[in-house]
């Protein structure tokens, strides 16, 4: 028993002094750092009053720290950047849904200026910058090499202004130049129609609208359609929404769910990630939905359409998204600017990134260019299309086996399928999301 016991103590007295001495060298490293740390801070100190003292040209003080701060930020990702008191402002502005500018919105690859996407009936969507356009010149002055918040800012001027932008897009030989002139950008953060029996839910932008806007108007288009039984599916269009608010991702996700994880986020310690769940009630009722994708959405537009893929709520169609699968939270800061860091990655109910993968769609649908030289062809094709039928030639039979009520209605029907051909030519992706619920819709109900 002695013998134990003198073990057990001698054990202890071991593990004192092996503590000790590991703990000795960590506390010496962790001083170390802090050393390091404060010299660091020395010689930005050094480096500012040389600036001040002995650059060649005045400089002002204040625009010194912001770009210190700007760079420190940048440098971690292209996501995390220092907002002055007006990008502020404009930012805050920009989630009510109006303000002024091009209506685009950009990212930086590798130093370059990339368009995310254009957003509807902006400026910028009407001259025909397209997702995945390259910037390199404004009113003929290079950006390459500028920090993103400064390109922005030289994107920026009074409403009315032009602004000529040198783009490099995939496909073309050769940068051209577009001209466009700088409005307010007013955000319709949804549009609605139908197109027969169904409903198009087009949401151009997350922001505090979205969601009254989305609910107000799919029952506008189901009341107008005789309600939910006269109603095949829903179509959500979230090509070339560049994301938003993480809140409205949420809710849009969670009026087509009843039940289930939407989304989580999980930052640096595990302590602090979140998980966000579905409330019952479904706004599509159990009708199929089909969601809209391509390389021009992003962040919320991929937490949505990741969210119903994963539940198996939706079918996905269109090309792969974006990829930015990081959060951002907004710091306000003492000088009235704010600080916009990178604070979590989220994932989809499954447990999958799209952090640079994107959402893979269920069904790849390219968008087919159309070619100049494919105007004369769809001329050709209309002209054929007008050609004269038997009921053209003169003396012809009549059908006898019809009534007269009948004839109108193969007739509406005619008219509905070429309504439907002429939606294929003027946006293949949406034509084949609404003939997938026209499929759905004729196998009937599931028992």
């Amino acid at each position: 028993m002695k013998k134990f016991i003198m073990a057990a103590v001698g054990g202890t007295l071991a593990a004192v002094v092996m503590t000790t001495q590991i703990a000795a060298p960590l506390l010496a490293q962790e001083a170390d750092k802090k050393v390091n740390v404060y010299e660091q801070l020395d010689l930005f100190g050094d480096i500012f009053e040389r600036i001040r003292a002995q650059y060649v040209e005045e400089v002002d003080e204040g625009d010194l720290i912001e770009a210190a701060i700007n760079g420190m930020l940048t440098s971690l990702d292209p996501h995390s950047s220092y907002l002055s008191p007006d990008d502020a402002n404009d930012m805050r502005v920009q989630t009510r849904g109006e303000f002024g500018g091009l209506g685009i919105e950009v990212t930086q690859e590798e130093g370059f200026v990339k368009v995310v996407s254009p957003i509807d009936g902006t400026p910028a969507d009407e001259a025909g910058i397209e997702a995945g356009d390259f910037i390199t010149h404004v009113d003929g002055e290079s950006i390459l090499g500028l920090a993103l918040d400064g390109a922005v800012e030289m994107m920026r001027g009074p409403v009315g202004s032009e602004i000529i932008v040198t783009i490099v897009r995939e496909g073309e030989p050769e940068p051209f130049d577009v001209s466009i002139i700088r409005d307010t950008i007013k955000l319709t953060a949804v549009r609605s129609r139908a197109e027969g029996q169904t409903v198009v839910l087009r949401v151009t932008t997350f922001n505090d609208q979205t969601t009254p806007n989305l609910e107000a108007k799919l029952a506008k288009e189901v009341e107008e359609l005789g309600g939910i039984d006269n109603v095949n599916g829903f179509v959500i269009d979230l090509r070339n929404n560049p994301g938003g608010l993480l809140t409205q991702a949420i809710r849009v996700s969670d009026a087509f769910l009843e039940k289930g994880e939407i989304v989580s986020t999980r930052g640096r310690d595990p302590a602090d990630g979140d998980r966000f769940n579905a409330t019952p009630g479904d706004l599509a009722m159990g009708k199929p939905v089909v969601v809209l994708i391509n390389g021009g959405s992003a962040s919320a537009s991929e937490i949505v359409a990741g969210a119903l893929q994963d539940h198996r709520r939706a079918i996905v169609i269109g090309t792969k998204s974006f990829g930015k699968g990081s959060v951002q939270t907004v710091m306000p800061l003492r000088s009235n600017g704010a600080m916009r860091l990178t604070t979590a990655r989220y994932y989809t109910p499954s447990g999958r990134s799209i952090q640079a993968l994107g959402v893979s769609p269920d069904i790849i649908v390219e968008q087919p260019r159309r070619a100049p030289e494919a105007e004369d062809e769809a001329e050709d094709e209309s002209i054929s299309r007008q050609r004269r039928s038997e009921s053209d030639l003169r003396g012809s039979l009549d059908n006898d086996s019809l009534t007269e009520d009948q004839i109108e209605q193969i007739k509406a029907d005619r008219e509905k399928a070429e309504t439907a051909a002429k939606l294929r030519e003027d946006d293949y992706q949406l034509a084949y999301a609404i003939d997938i619920l026209k499929g759905l819709s004729a196998l009937g109900p599931k028992e």
